[in-house]
This record gives structure tokens, C-alpha cells and sequence, in this order.
């Protein structure tokens, strides 16, 4: 009577499904062979150089982009921009373009930009082409203005040297000064002694 065509419809669906999946096999194999694009180096702000917390490190560190600083350093630190967080200390100079200091820092900082912010603590020198200090933050030490904060000879250069004829050391025309004012205020006092009566 009746004759079913199911068997061939069956025949035709697997065909067709085992030449989908030899398409798709291929497609996957030719995608697995090819190898992967090369990485091009980046210069991504975001990504940043990071000591954590827990690490303490003595020696000096270079960073060839920005760096945060979370832990504890002594040494010289060197980086693009540089962030020392809280509860960050550095022990040792800094030369950076942009510091912000939310931490602590005992030593020289030279930097284009300076900024001290969030109860951030330097003790020591600044040399800048800009410094901003937030009302929270503490800075014991002298700053000074100088147009290339970052080279150290620009800096050296800047600061006069004098000797002390009694000592072979160099010293800033500031001490020589208070040295001059010293000796006159002693030879003054001496000379309004007069006898006791």
C-alpha cells in the first residue's frame, strides 16, 4: 500500500548535516592554524607599575612609565608619573615628571609637577616647575623653583658655592652669609661691653 519515503528524507539529512559539520570542522581548523596577531607594545596610561603593600624593597628602581607605590622603598625611585599612596614610604630620592604624594616621603623629590595631597608627609627638599599642597599635608624641608627640575645638574648649577676659609668643604652662600652676620653681631657685643663700675 503505502511506502514510506522516510528512509531516503533520512539519507538526505544526514548528508546534509555531515556536510555542515565538515564545513564548520574546516572553518575551525583553517581558524586554529592561522597564528595570532602580533601584539603591539602599548603606551596605555592604565597600566602602571604597582609595589604593593606588603613589599619593602632597598635599591633603586626605574620605571620606564607611571608607577604607584604602596609600600615601603629605600632608595632611589625613578618613573614617568609616580603616585605614592597611603600608607606608602619612601626613604631616598625621587625624580619623576608628576609626583603625587599621599604618603610619606624622607629625602629630595624633583619633579616637574608636586603634588602633596590626602595628609600625604615630605621631609626633605623640592625641586619643581609646579608644587601644590593640600591643607592636610605636611612639608618639612625648602622647595625651589627650578626650570628643569628632573636633570640634577640644572639643580647643582643653580646653587652657588662658596668655601669657608676655615674649612676645606663648600658652603652655600646662606651659611657664609649667617657666618658674617654671627662674627659681626660677637664683634659688636664685644665692643658695647664696657668696664664694670
Amino acid at each position: 500500500m503505502f511506502k514510506s519515503k522516510a528512509p531516503e528524507n533520512d539519507k538526505d539529512v544526514a548528508a546534509n548535516a555531515a556536510g555542515v559539520v565538515g564545513r564548520t570542522v574546516q572553518r575551525q581548523q583553517s581558524t586554529v592554524e592561522q597564528p595570532p596577531p602580533k601584539r603591539e607594545p602599548t603606551t596605555n596610561a592604565a597600566i602602571r607599575s604597582c609595589i604593593g603593600s606588603g613589599m619593602s624593597i632597598v635599591g633603586n628602581i626605574e620605571c620606564n612609565g607611571s608607577a604607584q607605590v604602596f609600600g615601603r622603598i629605600e632608595g632611589e625611585v625613578r618613573a614617568s608619573d609616580l603616585l605614592i599612596g597611603d600608607g606608602a614610604e619612601i626613604e631616598g630620592t625621587v625624580i619623576a615628571q608628576e609626583v603625587t604624594v599621599c604618603g610619606r616621603v624622607k629625602g629630595t623629590i624633583r619633579a616637574v609637577r608636586v603634588k602633596l595631597q590626602d595628609s600625604g608627609a615630605v621631609e626633605g627638599d623640592i625641586f619643581h616647575r609646579s608644587l601644590s599642597i593640600d591643607e592636610t599635608s605636611l612639608f618639612e624641608g625648602s622647595s625651589r623653583r627650578v626650570e628643569n627640575p628632573t636633570v640634577p645638574s640644572s639643580i647643582d648649577a643653580k646653587i652657588p658655592q662658596t668655601t669657608d676659609t676655615q674649612s676645606p668643604t663648600p658652603m652655600s652662600n646662606v651659611d657664609a652669609d649667617l657666618q658674617r652676620v654671627e662674627s659681626a653681631l660677637t664683634d659688636w657685643s664685644e665692643s658695647r661691653v664696657g668696664p664694670k663700675h
